[in-house]
Protein backbone atom coordinates (compact mmCIF):
# COMPACT_ATOMS: atom_id res chain seq x y z
CA UNK A 1 0.00 0.00 0.00
CA UNK A 2 2.83 2.36 0.89
CA UNK A 3 4.48 1.61 -2.47
CA UNK A 4 1.26 2.50 -4.32
CA UNK A 5 0.95 5.76 -2.37
CA UNK A 6 4.59 6.60 -3.14
CA UNK A 7 4.04 5.98 -6.87
CA UNK A 8 0.94 8.16 -6.82
CA UNK A 9 2.89 10.91 -5.06
CA UNK A 10 5.68 10.73 -7.63
CA UNK A 11 3.16 10.82 -10.47
CA UNK A 12 1.58 13.86 -8.88
CA UNK A 13 4.97 15.59 -8.70
CA UNK A 14 5.68 14.85 -12.38
CA UNK A 15 2.27 16.15 -13.43
CA UNK A 16 2.76 19.19 -11.26
CA UNK A 17 6.16 19.85 -12.77
CA UNK A 18 4.65 19.53 -16.24
CA UNK A 19 1.93 22.01 -15.39
CA UNK A 20 4.49 24.44 -13.97
CA UNK A 21 6.59 24.03 -17.09
CA UNK A 22 3.61 24.75 -19.34
CA UNK A 23 2.86 27.85 -17.27
CA UNK A 24 6.44 29.06 -17.59
CA UNK A 25 6.93 29.98 -21.24
CA UNK A 26 10.09 31.35 -22.80
CA UNK A 27 9.14 34.94 -23.59
CA UNK A 28 10.69 36.49 -26.69
CA UNK A 29 10.00 40.12 -27.58
CA UNK A 30 9.14 41.00 -31.18
CA UNK A 31 9.62 44.70 -32.00
CA UNK A 32 8.27 45.08 -35.54
CA UNK A 33 6.63 47.95 -37.49
CA UNK A 34 2.95 46.95 -37.56
CA UNK A 35 1.74 50.45 -38.46
CA UNK A 36 3.30 53.39 -40.30
CA UNK A 37 5.25 53.47 -43.61
CA UNK A 38 7.09 50.19 -42.93
CA UNK A 39 4.00 48.24 -41.82
CA UNK A 40 4.10 45.94 -44.86
CA UNK A 41 7.50 44.68 -43.77
CA UNK A 42 6.24 44.05 -40.24
CA UNK A 43 3.19 42.17 -41.46
CA UNK A 44 5.31 39.94 -43.71
CA UNK A 45 7.77 39.38 -40.88
CA UNK A 46 4.98 38.26 -38.56
CA UNK A 47 3.85 35.72 -41.16
CA UNK A 48 7.33 34.23 -41.09
CA UNK A 49 7.43 34.19 -37.28
CA UNK A 50 4.01 32.56 -36.97
CA UNK A 51 5.07 29.81 -39.33
CA UNK A 52 8.34 29.34 -37.44
CA UNK A 53 6.50 29.08 -34.12
CA UNK A 54 4.05 26.61 -35.63
CA UNK A 55 6.94 24.44 -36.82
CA UNK A 56 8.90 24.80 -33.58
CA UNK A 57 6.61 25.77 -30.68
CA UNK A 58 8.95 24.83 -27.83
CA UNK A 59 12.55 25.26 -26.73
CA UNK A 60 14.28 23.44 -23.90
CA UNK A 61 10.96 21.68 -23.23
CA UNK A 62 9.12 24.97 -22.65
CA UNK A 63 6.55 26.71 -24.85
CA UNK A 64 7.69 29.81 -26.73
CA UNK A 65 5.59 32.94 -26.24
CA UNK A 66 6.10 35.85 -28.64
CA UNK A 67 5.46 39.28 -27.12
CA UNK A 68 4.68 41.66 -30.00
CA UNK A 69 5.29 45.40 -29.71
CA UNK A 70 4.56 47.82 -32.56
CA UNK A 71 7.39 50.30 -33.16
CA UNK A 72 5.08 52.26 -35.52
CA UNK A 73 7.92 52.63 -38.08
CA UNK A 74 9.41 55.27 -35.78
CA UNK A 75 12.82 55.53 -34.08
CA UNK A 76 11.52 56.84 -30.74
CA UNK A 77 8.76 54.24 -30.66
CA UNK A 78 11.30 51.53 -31.47
CA UNK A 79 13.35 52.47 -28.42
CA UNK A 80 10.23 52.68 -26.23
CA UNK A 81 8.82 49.39 -27.49
CA UNK A 82 12.09 47.56 -26.85
CA UNK A 83 12.24 48.98 -23.34
CA UNK A 84 8.60 48.05 -22.71
CA UNK A 85 8.92 44.36 -23.60
CA UNK A 86 12.16 44.12 -21.62
CA UNK A 87 10.91 45.85 -18.47
CA UNK A 88 7.22 44.96 -18.49
CA UNK A 89 7.05 41.59 -20.23
CA UNK A 90 10.40 40.36 -18.89
CA UNK A 91 11.49 38.84 -22.20
CA UNK A 92 14.77 36.94 -22.36
CA UNK A 93 15.53 37.97 -25.96
CA UNK A 94 14.40 40.34 -28.70
CA UNK A 95 13.66 39.76 -32.39
CA UNK A 96 13.80 43.09 -34.21
CA UNK A 97 13.76 45.63 -35.37
CA UNK A 98 13.42 45.32 -39.14
CA UNK A 99 14.57 48.61 -40.65
CA UNK A 100 18.06 49.87 -39.86
CA UNK A 101 16.91 53.19 -38.38
CA UNK A 102 14.59 51.50 -35.90
CA UNK A 103 17.17 48.83 -35.09
CA UNK A 104 19.77 51.50 -34.38
CA UNK A 105 17.31 53.05 -31.92
CA UNK A 106 16.44 49.80 -30.15
CA UNK A 107 19.93 48.28 -30.02
CA UNK A 108 21.27 50.51 -27.19
CA UNK A 109 18.23 49.57 -25.06
CA UNK A 110 18.92 45.85 -25.50
CA UNK A 111 22.64 46.35 -24.94
CA UNK A 112 22.12 48.28 -21.69
CA UNK A 113 19.69 45.65 -20.37
CA UNK A 114 22.02 42.84 -21.53
CA UNK A 115 19.20 41.20 -23.48
CA UNK A 116 20.24 39.45 -26.72
CA UNK A 117 18.68 41.16 -29.74
CA UNK A 118 18.63 39.49 -33.14
CA UNK A 119 17.59 41.63 -36.11
CA UNK A 120 16.23 39.80 -39.14
CA UNK A 121 16.63 42.57 -41.72
CA UNK A 122 18.67 45.59 -40.53
CA UNK A 123 21.67 45.81 -42.87
CA UNK A 124 23.39 49.00 -41.65
CA UNK A 125 26.75 47.90 -40.12
CA UNK A 126 26.40 50.32 -37.18
CA UNK A 127 23.52 48.25 -35.72
CA UNK A 128 25.88 45.66 -34.22
CA UNK A 129 29.07 47.70 -34.01
CA UNK A 130 30.68 47.66 -30.54
CA UNK A 131 27.73 45.66 -29.14
CA UNK A 132 27.95 42.50 -27.05
CA UNK A 133 24.28 41.55 -27.13
CA UNK A 134 23.13 42.73 -30.60
CA UNK A 135 23.23 40.43 -33.65
CA UNK A 136 21.70 40.16 -37.11
CA UNK A 137 20.71 37.29 -39.37
CA UNK A 138 21.11 39.22 -42.65
CA UNK A 139 24.21 40.35 -44.54
CA UNK A 140 25.41 43.93 -44.10
CA UNK A 141 25.44 46.86 -46.51
CA UNK A 142 29.16 46.88 -47.36
CA UNK A 143 28.56 43.47 -48.97
CA UNK A 144 25.23 44.44 -50.53
CA UNK A 145 26.64 47.70 -51.88
CA UNK A 146 29.62 45.94 -53.45
CA UNK A 147 27.37 43.28 -55.02
CA UNK A 148 25.18 46.02 -56.55
CA UNK A 149 28.21 47.94 -57.84
CA UNK A 150 29.76 44.86 -59.43
CA UNK A 151 26.43 43.95 -61.04
CA UNK A 152 26.09 47.51 -62.38
CA UNK A 153 29.57 47.43 -63.92
CA UNK A 154 29.72 43.83 -65.17
CA UNK A 155 26.14 43.04 -66.10
CA UNK A 156 24.56 46.43 -66.83
CA UNK A 157 27.83 47.73 -68.38
CA UNK A 158 27.37 51.03 -66.55
CA UNK A 159 30.22 53.53 -66.62
CA UNK A 160 28.30 56.33 -64.89
CA UNK A 161 25.59 56.41 -62.23
CA UNK A 162 23.31 58.91 -60.51
CA UNK A 163 22.42 58.25 -56.86
CA UNK A 164 19.06 59.05 -55.27
CA UNK A 165 19.35 58.79 -51.47
CA UNK A 166 16.63 58.90 -48.80
CA UNK A 167 18.45 61.03 -46.22
CA UNK A 168 15.85 60.26 -43.53
CA UNK A 169 16.78 56.55 -43.56
CA UNK A 170 20.12 55.28 -42.21
CA UNK A 171 19.73 52.25 -44.46
CA UNK A 172 19.59 54.31 -47.65
CA UNK A 173 22.43 56.64 -46.68
CA UNK A 174 24.64 53.73 -45.66
CA UNK A 175 24.16 51.47 -48.65
CA UNK A 176 24.51 54.37 -51.12
CA UNK A 177 27.89 55.19 -49.60
CA UNK A 178 29.12 51.61 -49.86
CA UNK A 179 27.84 51.35 -53.43
CA UNK A 180 29.60 54.58 -54.39
CA UNK A 181 32.95 53.41 -53.00
CA UNK A 182 32.73 50.04 -54.73
CA UNK A 183 31.49 51.46 -58.04
CA UNK A 184 34.29 54.03 -58.12
CA UNK A 185 36.89 51.41 -57.22
CA UNK A 186 35.67 49.31 -60.14
CA UNK A 187 36.30 52.23 -62.51
CA UNK A 188 32.81 53.75 -62.58
CA UNK A 189 31.93 57.39 -61.99
CA UNK A 190 29.18 58.94 -59.89
CA UNK A 191 27.97 61.90 -61.95
CA UNK A 192 25.28 63.10 -59.52
CA UNK A 193 24.03 62.60 -55.96
CA UNK A 194 20.51 63.76 -55.09
CA UNK A 195 18.46 63.46 -51.92
CA UNK A 196 14.87 63.04 -50.80
CA UNK A 197 12.92 62.11 -47.67
CA UNK A 198 10.55 59.25 -46.83
CA UNK A 199 6.94 60.17 -47.76
CA UNK A 200 8.02 62.66 -50.47
CA UNK A 201 5.68 62.57 -53.46
CA UNK A 202 7.32 64.86 -56.03
CA UNK A 203 10.77 63.97 -57.37
CA UNK A 204 10.76 66.23 -60.42
CA UNK A 205 13.70 68.39 -59.26
CA UNK A 206 15.96 65.41 -58.60
CA UNK A 207 14.95 63.64 -61.80
CA UNK A 208 15.43 66.83 -63.83
CA UNK A 209 19.00 67.04 -62.58
CA UNK A 210 19.52 63.38 -63.42
CA UNK A 211 18.15 63.95 -66.91
CA UNK A 212 20.75 66.66 -67.45
CA UNK A 213 23.58 64.48 -66.06
CA UNK A 214 22.74 61.59 -68.44
CA UNK A 215 23.98 58.67 -66.30
CA UNK A 216 24.01 55.10 -67.60
CA UNK A 217 21.95 53.89 -64.61
CA UNK A 218 20.09 55.28 -61.58
CA UNK A 219 20.80 53.75 -58.17
CA UNK A 220 17.91 54.21 -55.72
CA UNK A 221 18.40 52.14 -52.54
CA UNK A 222 15.12 53.22 -50.93
CA UNK A 223 11.88 51.70 -49.66
CA UNK A 224 9.24 50.38 -52.04
CA UNK A 225 6.83 53.35 -52.01
CA UNK A 226 9.39 55.98 -52.97
CA UNK A 227 11.15 53.59 -55.37
CA UNK A 228 7.89 53.03 -57.22
CA UNK A 229 7.01 56.73 -57.39
CA UNK A 230 10.53 57.62 -58.55
CA UNK A 231 10.34 54.99 -61.30
CA UNK A 232 6.95 56.26 -62.49
CA UNK A 233 8.07 59.89 -62.60
CA UNK A 234 11.38 58.97 -64.22
CA UNK A 235 9.65 57.13 -67.05
CA UNK A 236 7.17 59.99 -67.51
CA UNK A 237 10.15 62.33 -68.02
CA UNK A 238 11.61 59.99 -70.62
CA UNK A 239 14.38 58.62 -68.42
CA UNK A 240 14.78 55.05 -69.65
CA UNK A 241 18.02 54.08 -67.90
CA UNK A 242 18.00 50.89 -65.81
CA UNK A 243 17.04 51.48 -62.19
CA UNK A 244 18.89 49.50 -59.52
CA UNK A 245 17.70 49.27 -55.92
CA UNK A 246 18.31 47.33 -52.69
CA UNK A 247 16.55 44.76 -50.54
CA UNK A 248 13.91 47.19 -49.22
CA UNK A 249 12.35 47.26 -52.70
CA UNK A 250 11.36 43.59 -52.49
CA UNK A 251 7.67 43.96 -51.73
CA UNK A 252 4.65 43.27 -53.93
CA UNK A 253 3.58 46.85 -53.26
CA UNK A 254 6.50 48.07 -55.40
CA UNK A 255 4.84 46.48 -58.42
CA UNK A 256 1.32 47.49 -57.39
CA UNK A 257 2.33 51.14 -57.06
CA UNK A 258 4.91 51.29 -59.84
CA UNK A 259 3.08 49.25 -62.49
CA UNK A 260 4.80 49.22 -65.86
CA UNK A 261 7.31 51.83 -64.69
CA UNK A 262 9.14 49.32 -62.50
CA UNK A 263 9.45 46.75 -65.29
CA UNK A 264 13.15 46.02 -65.66
CA UNK A 265 14.06 47.32 -62.19
CA UNK A 266 16.87 45.31 -60.59
CA UNK A 267 17.48 44.85 -56.87
CA UNK A 268 19.81 43.10 -54.48
CA UNK A 269 18.16 41.13 -51.71
CA UNK A 270 18.43 38.19 -49.31
CA UNK A 271 16.01 35.57 -50.60
CA UNK A 272 13.85 34.43 -53.46
CA UNK A 273 12.09 31.10 -53.74
CA UNK A 274 13.56 30.51 -57.21
CA UNK A 275 17.07 30.68 -55.78
CA UNK A 276 16.56 28.47 -52.70
CA UNK A 277 19.66 26.41 -51.96
CA UNK A 278 18.81 24.49 -48.76
CA UNK A 279 16.34 21.74 -47.91
CA UNK A 280 15.06 23.95 -45.09
CA UNK A 281 14.39 26.64 -47.68
CA UNK A 282 12.40 24.30 -49.91
CA UNK A 283 10.25 23.14 -46.98
CA UNK A 284 9.70 26.75 -45.90
CA UNK A 285 8.56 27.86 -49.35
CA UNK A 286 6.06 25.00 -49.59
CA UNK A 287 4.70 25.61 -46.08
CA UNK A 288 4.50 29.39 -46.58
CA UNK A 289 2.62 29.08 -49.86
CA UNK A 290 0.22 26.60 -48.28
CA UNK A 291 -0.37 28.82 -45.24
CA UNK A 292 -0.70 32.20 -47.00
CA UNK A 293 -1.30 31.40 -50.66
CA UNK A 294 1.51 33.73 -51.72
CA UNK A 295 5.26 33.67 -52.27
CA UNK A 296 7.48 34.44 -49.28
CA UNK A 297 9.71 37.50 -49.45
CA UNK A 298 13.05 38.19 -47.79
CA UNK A 299 11.51 39.71 -44.63
CA UNK A 300 9.30 36.70 -43.94
CA UNK A 301 12.15 34.30 -44.68
CA UNK A 302 14.67 36.18 -42.54
CA UNK A 303 12.17 36.45 -39.68
CA UNK A 304 11.68 32.68 -39.88
CA UNK A 305 15.46 32.20 -39.79
CA UNK A 306 15.87 34.62 -36.87
CA UNK A 307 13.40 32.70 -34.73
CA UNK A 308 15.08 29.38 -35.44
CA UNK A 309 18.62 30.71 -35.04
CA UNK A 310 17.70 32.16 -31.64
CA UNK A 311 16.12 28.89 -30.47
CA UNK A 312 19.11 26.99 -31.83
CA UNK A 313 21.38 29.20 -29.68
CA UNK A 314 19.23 28.52 -26.62
CA UNK A 315 19.41 24.79 -27.23
CA UNK A 316 23.18 24.92 -27.61
CA UNK A 317 23.47 27.07 -24.49
CA UNK A 318 21.11 24.64 -22.71
CA UNK A 319 19.69 27.73 -21.07
CA UNK A 320 17.70 30.93 -21.56
CA UNK A 321 20.29 32.82 -19.52
CA UNK A 322 20.88 35.94 -21.58
CA UNK A 323 24.68 35.96 -21.34
CA UNK A 324 24.88 32.28 -22.29
CA UNK A 325 22.48 32.76 -25.22
CA UNK A 326 24.56 35.69 -26.50
CA UNK A 327 27.68 33.57 -26.29
CA UNK A 328 25.95 30.79 -28.21
CA UNK A 329 24.83 33.25 -30.89
CA UNK A 330 28.43 34.38 -31.30
CA UNK A 331 29.36 30.77 -32.02
CA UNK A 332 26.71 30.21 -34.71
CA UNK A 333 28.36 28.47 -37.65
CA UNK A 334 26.96 26.85 -40.81
CA UNK A 335 23.38 27.29 -39.65
CA UNK A 336 21.11 25.81 -42.37
CA UNK A 337 18.64 28.68 -42.71
CA UNK A 338 15.95 29.02 -45.35
CA UNK A 339 17.85 32.03 -46.74
CA UNK A 340 21.03 30.01 -47.06
CA UNK A 341 23.72 28.53 -44.86
CA UNK A 342 24.97 31.28 -42.56
CA UNK A 343 27.75 31.91 -40.08
CA UNK A 344 27.84 34.83 -37.65
CA UNK A 345 31.13 36.73 -37.76
CA UNK A 346 31.44 39.65 -35.36
CA UNK A 347 27.67 39.40 -34.81
CA UNK A 348 26.89 39.73 -38.55
CA UNK A 349 25.75 37.02 -40.95
CA UNK A 350 28.07 35.96 -43.74
CA UNK A 351 25.78 34.59 -46.44
CA UNK A 352 24.87 34.93 -50.14
CA UNK A 353 23.00 37.80 -51.80
CA UNK A 354 20.33 37.39 -54.46
CA UNK A 355 19.68 39.62 -57.47
CA UNK A 356 16.12 39.96 -58.78
CA UNK A 357 14.50 41.74 -61.70
CA UNK A 358 10.91 42.89 -62.15
CA UNK A 359 9.66 41.15 -65.29
CA UNK A 360 6.03 41.01 -66.45
CA UNK A 361 4.74 42.13 -63.08
CA UNK A 362 6.75 39.64 -61.02
CA UNK A 363 10.08 39.40 -59.23
CA UNK A 364 12.27 37.10 -61.31
CA UNK A 365 15.44 35.47 -60.02
CA UNK A 366 18.60 36.56 -61.81
CA UNK A 367 21.56 35.26 -59.78
CA UNK A 368 23.00 34.34 -56.39
CA UNK A 369 26.23 36.03 -55.32
CA UNK A 370 28.32 34.34 -52.63
CA UNK A 371 30.39 36.38 -50.17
Amino acid sequence: MKRVLLMLALASLVLGAGAALAADPVKIGVVFPMTGPAAVYGQNGIKGLKLAQEHRPTVLGRPVKLMLADNKSDKVEASNAANRVIQKDKVCALLGCLTSSNSLAAAPVAEKAKVPMLSPWATNPLVTQKKNYVFRICFIDPFQGSVAAKFARDNLKAKTVALMIDISQDYSVGIAGFFQRAFTKLGGKVVLKTHYNTNDQDFSAQLGAIQAAKPDIIYVPGYFTEDALIARQARELGLNQPILSGDAAQADELIKIGGKAVEGLYLTTHFDEQGVTTEAGKRFVAAYRKAYNEAPDSVSALSYDSYNALLDAMERAKSTDMAKVSQALEQTKNFPGVTGVLTLVEHNAVKPAVILKVDKGKFVYVATVNP
